[in-house]
């Protein structure tokens, strides 16, 4: 052991001795390998005068043949859109239950408003930072955990459990009844106003904890949580103010008139939380829902947890169990096959091509390395533990295509980027694609083997909030 500890520590001594500057010889080297290739001089005459590299690298013989049926699908109406916002999971998690809500109500389209929720989301998770915040108050500046907190205050970013979280607690409203404004279609603007002011209210938050260590090295006893308590809620007045003056103030109660498919015009009066109980299944609940994830990084079978990810202090940390890719596939053809849609996350824009009318994702779409002849050959593990590759996007997985052995073939996203994207607001994914691209699905836990549900009942490993995962 302690000679496997010496040569490692004079390896180390070694590479940094050895470390070299590109000099003239360096340079005369790599200049020739580029002026003796004449691929190399051609394709330079064609790409430096060519506007879009993704088009040069297109692959049309990936996409020859491929068509949009599908021998299971769910049924599904009416695409959303996001717009300039990065609520993509929110919107999915919503379309999951919106054909739920479809057929209670008899009406051939609706929605829900993402306004009201995403008012809620950013609020629980200003409190989140600022009680985050008084809890590390004793770690100084630089520290991982503080300079992580204060690197991005609040985001869209989410996943279900966020939903979750936010529906459970305020319940949802129809989109009417609290319509999306300019801002909340494009967040960028007042997100970076809320965020600024979180960073003001965290700074002061943590001076009144220096103040109290500096009293009460005197001799003179203080109360400081209660004094950065204030503060916090004086920041969360002046958040809650751009909230209301950026994306309307919630309802405490609504009326809902809609016409349904008969023709009736008809009136629904509750609350948010009443809705969303009238409207969930009966085990829409953490426990029957769970997140299942490929990531080749890690062990199989074994459940993990994302330490503080969430957004309100009494809701569910984003928690996931690992699993094989054939795994889940099998469940996720059983949940389609039973009409059921689910939540999905991917790395939607690697080798996806989805301009409007195509909509189509293959691992060989693009052959980037052909046309600048390189090697770009990655696996997915690598590609991850290099963040060349990581979830950026959530979908709904509405079909599978499978072939005579009822193995999987191609799949089939309905999206949130609207109609105009995609095959209308759809994209196409084939099975290898899925292999490598995909990376989490919410699915209930009765589509899952015997197996993968005993190991649901292990302890989580607990991931920090940096990890190179999320």
């Amino acid at each position: 052991m302690r000679k496997t500890a010496l040569f490692l520590i004079a390896m180390t001594a070694c590479s940094s001795l050895m470390a070299q500057q590109l000099g003239q010889a360096e340079l005369s080297e790599l200049k020739a390998s580029f002026n003796n290739d004449g691929y190399a001089k051609s394709i330079h005459n064609i790409i430096s005068t060519t506007k879009g590299i993704k088009a040069l690298a297109y692959n049309p013989s990936a996409v020859q043949g491929t068509d949009d049926f599908f021998k299971y699908s769910v049924n599904v109406s009416g695409i959303t859109d996001q717009k300039s916002s990065g609520r993509c999971w929110m919107f999915t998690s919503m379309n999951h239950l919106r054909p739920v809500v479809m057929k209670k109500y008899n009406v051939k389209n609706f929605d829900f408003s993402h306004n009201y929720s995403y008012f809620w989301d950013i609020l629980e998770k200003a409190n989140l930072f600022l009680e985050n915040v008084i809890a590390t108050s004793d770690k100084p500046f630089g520290d991982r955990a503080v300079d992580n907190l204060f690197q991005s205050p609040v985001g869209d970013g989410g996943v279900w459990n966020l939903f979750y979280n936010i529906g459970e607690k305020y319940g949802v409203v129809p989109a009417d009844v609290m319509p999306e404004t300019e801002q909340s279609n494009s967040t960028g603007q007042f997100l970076g106003i809320v965020n600024e002011r979180l960073r003001k209210g965290g700074y002061e938050i943590r001076q009144v904890y220096e103040k109290a260590l500096k009293v009460m090295s005197s001799g003179v006893s203080g109360d400081p949580h209660r004094n950065a308590e204030k503060v916090k809620m004086e920041t969360l007045k002046d958040v809650y103010r751009v909230l209301a003056i950026c994306l309307g103030e919630p309802p405490a109660e609504f009326t809902w008139k809609y016409r349904d498919n008969d023709g009736n015009i008809k009136t629904v009066k509750t609350t948010p939380q009443e809705f969303y109980k009238s409207i969930v299944p009966a085990d829409y609940n953490a426990k029957d829902y769970v997140m299942i994830m490929n990531d080749p990084t890690r062990e199989y079978y074994k459940i993990y947890e994302i330490d503080n990810y969430r957004n309100t202090i009494e809701g569910i940390n984003w928690t996931y169990l690992n699993l094989p890719n054939d795994v889940i596939k099998k469940a996720a053809v059983a949940s389609i096959k039973d009409g059921e849609p689910m939540y999905a996350s991917c790395d939607v824009g690697k080798q996806s091509n989805t301009a409007g009318g195509v909509g189509y994702m293959d691992p060989g779409i693009y052959n980037f390395g052909q046309l600048f002849g390189i090697n770009l050959d990655m696996d997915k593990k690598a590609r991850i533990l290099t963040r060349q590759s990581g979830s950026s996007h959530a979908m709904l997985i509405v079909a599978v295509d499978t072939d005579d052995n009822d193995k999987p073939l191609k799949w089939k996203f309905e999206n949130s980027w609207g109609p105009q994207a995609g095959k209308g607001g759809y994209l196409i994914f084939t099975d290898k694609w899925f292999d490598e691209y995909m990376f989490r699905i919410v699915i209930n836990r009765k589509y899952l083997d015997k197996n993968t549900v005993k190991a649901l009942d292990q302890k989580p490993v607990m991931l920090p909030a940096w990890d190179y995962m999320f």
